[in-house]
C-alpha cells in the first residue's frame, strides 16, 4: 500500500473505487464484476490492463521502480506474475489482515 500512496503523492495514479459513481460514469465498459475481481488500469492511450498485466505499468510510474518493472520482460515473469497476483487477489482480505492493513 505504500508504494500506491507514493504514486498518488506523485500525481501518477488515480484510484477509484469499483462500487463508486465516477468509476461507473468514466469508466462503464468494466463491469463492477470485473472491477472486484482484478485491479484494471486504464492508461493514457485507453488500453485497460486487468490483474498482474497492470503490475508493470504501475511500477513505471513509481519513481524509483522502473528497474522492477523491467523484470517483468524477462522470459516467463508475465505467467508467473498473474499467478501470483492471482493468488494476492483471492487471499486479499487475509493478507491485509494479517499485515494490519485497510482493504
Amino acid at each position: 500500500m505504500w508504494l500506491m500512496r507514493r504514486a498518488l503523492s506523485q500525481g501518477s495514479l488515480e484510484i477509484l473505487p469499483c462500487r463508486s459513481a465516477p468509476r461507473r460514469a468514466r469508466f462503464p465498459a468494466i463491469s463492477e464484476e470485473a472491477c472486484l475481481t482484478a485491479m484494471h488500469l486504464v492508461v493514457p492511450d485507453g488500453r485497460v490492463l486487468v490483474g498482474g498485466d497492470a503490475v508493470p505499468e504501475i511500477l513505471r510510474r513509481v519513481r524509483g521502480w522502473g528497474w522492477v518493472a523491467a523484470l517483468f520482460s524477462l522470459p516467463g515473469a508475465r505467467p508467473i506474475a498473474r499467478r501470483v497476483y492471482a493468488w494476492i487477489a483471492r487471499n486479499r482480505m487475509r493478507l491485509s489482515c494479517a499485515i494490519g492493513g485497510e482493504e
